[in-house]
């Protein structure tokens, strides 16, 4: 089923507005939804992740493209989503140098006041240059 013009924009802004997260930073789903204009919206931002294309799909935005990594629940925790997956998103993280820890019950956590990334606005947006901005976010990993 595909989807519909209203969603497929909304993916399309929640996987550009993550693009422009920095290497090292993490955000929430929340401060996804807010800088969108949706700040009722942090679950969708969570569902447009999870439906992010493998970087062998061919699409425009993909895992590969899009660092999913860098957006974390509003505790600063890494959701679970499947077997595994809480420990590949922390593993990624440390490879980018963020520091996460976990506790007693595995859960994985990032120092949103060593690591958190929240503008106000998209840089995107207060450059005026989406152009540039794409350029320089071609290659995020």
């Amino acid at each position: 089923m595909s989807r519909t013009d209203e969603a497929e924009h909304w993916f399309n802004a929640v996987y550009a507005a993550v693009r422009e997260i920095p290497p090292g930073k993490v955000t929430s789903y929340g401060h996804i939804a807010l800088l969108l204009g949706e700040p009722k919206r942090p679950r969708q931002v969570g569902i447009c992740l999870k439906h992010l294309p493998s970087a062998e799909s061919g699409e425009y935005f993909h895992s590969g493209n899009v660092p999913w990594q860098r957006v974390v629940n509003s505790k600063g925790m890494i959701s679970h989503r499947g077997a595994g997956s809480a420990e590949r998103q922390a593993e990624v993280l440390r490879d980018e140098g963020v520091e996460v820890t976990s506790d007693s019950m595995g859960e994985f956590y990032v120092d949103f006041g060593r690591y958190g990334w929240f503008p106000v606005e998209l840089p995107s947006e207060v450059s005026g240059d989406e152009e540039e901005d794409e350029r320089e976010n071609q290659d995020v990993q």
